[in-house]
């Protein structure tokens, strides 16, 4: 089902047989304990880790201070469960690629550790489940929300992009940004400009921080047949293309500061957070201007695409405490 694939059809054929067809595994314990750390890897947890990391800050700056620990427990339990269906989703329809894509090779659909059925009905129950649950114990505008992004996961960036366009993540990476969404109309009920200016900054930082990966990875997606912008773009163009993202991302972080309105801690987090990134950006992009120079480090990039999001949302979180403390 490859859009414009490199990869040999028969090898995804073989493939298939293998993935639509579950290992027999160990009886007892053993076995349960297999099939049960197969449908947790469907979640991809630790993609889902860092996706919280923007919710429960965007909740304290809605609430301007700490919403509660029920709010702040059901939200991320629900939020949870909206991504995991998503990437379970994923999983199924990206199996054939996954086969032949040494990162993803030991995923449990590959593997057989799971059946294709079995992942579906796992993620179909995750998603209606995971719907169900912000409507009724947050809203009904975030359960609106986390349906969105599971649609725009799934069909937008899945189905519909991945396998035709180098445009694949910048686009596809909206779903990632809705967790701010969600987390800010839990404590609202509402959105307004703030949620969307930190919507802004993670939907720019995407591509710089997955291109990186793509670049680590970039023969992996060219026998997979996925255009990934280092696959079908030089080093050079696609560094250029993560300094202008992470330019606007950084822009946008400023805009924040008089928006929301943001104290002193957020204030300096941005400035030197930001600016450390983009050189990080610009520095990959004079090394692909001189690959004599060594190799390309792009996986630096990607870390420290992690560190800086990850610093600013801290940011986010603790602002409101201190501007409260010494207001």
């Amino acid at each position: 089902m490859l859009g414009e694939g490199h990869t040999s059809r028969g090898v995804i054929i073989s493939n298939r047989r293998v993935l639509d067809a579950p290992l027999h595994h160990a009886g007892g314990r053993a076995g349960m304990r297999t099939a049960l750390g197969g449908y947790v890897a469907l979640m991809k947890l630790r993609v889902v880790e860092l996706l919280l990391i923007t919710t429960v800050p965007t909740m304290i700056l809605a609430e301007r201070g700490w919403p509660g620990w029920w709010l702040v427990a059901v939200t991320l339990i629900g939020g949870t469960a909206a991504a995991g269906a998503a990437n379970a989703f994923n999983m199924v329809y990206d199996r054939d690629i996954d086969a032949v894509m040494n990162r993803t090779r030991n995923r449990p659909l590959v593997t057989g550790v799971v059946s294709v059925r079995g992942a579906l009905v796992f993620a179909s129950v995750l998603a209606l489940a995971s719907v169900l649950w912000f409507g009724f114990l947050v809203n009904w505008v975030s359960a609106s929300l986390a349906f969105a992004a599971i649609g725009l996961y799934v069909v937008g960036y899945t189905m519909i992009l991945k396998r035709r366009t180098p445009q694949n993540i910048v686009w596809g990476g909206i779903a990632g940004c809705m967790p701010v969404l969600i987390g800010w109309s839990a404590v609202t009920g509402s959105l307004s400009w703030e949620p969307l200016i930190l919507f802004g900054i993670i939907f720019f930082w995407t591509p710089p921080h997955y291109w990186p990966l793509s670049m680590k990875f970039k023969s992996d997606y060219e026998r997979a047949g996925v255009p990934m912008a280092p696959v079908v773009q030089d080093d050079t163009t696609v560094a250029r293309h993560m300094i202008l993202h992470a330019a606007a991302m950084v822009g946008l972080s400023l805009l924040l500061i008089p928006v929301a309105p943001m104290g002193w801690v957020y204030s300096v987090a941005a400035v030197v957070a930001g600016a450390w990134f983009l050189l990080s950006c610009v520095q990959l992009h004079r090394r692909a201007l001189h690959p004599e120079r060594g190799r390309l480090a792009a996986m630096r990039v990607f870390h420290g695409s992690i560190t800086y999001l990850t610093v600013l949302f801290v940011a986010v979180a603790v602002d409101p405490f201190v501007v409260r403390l010494l207001g």
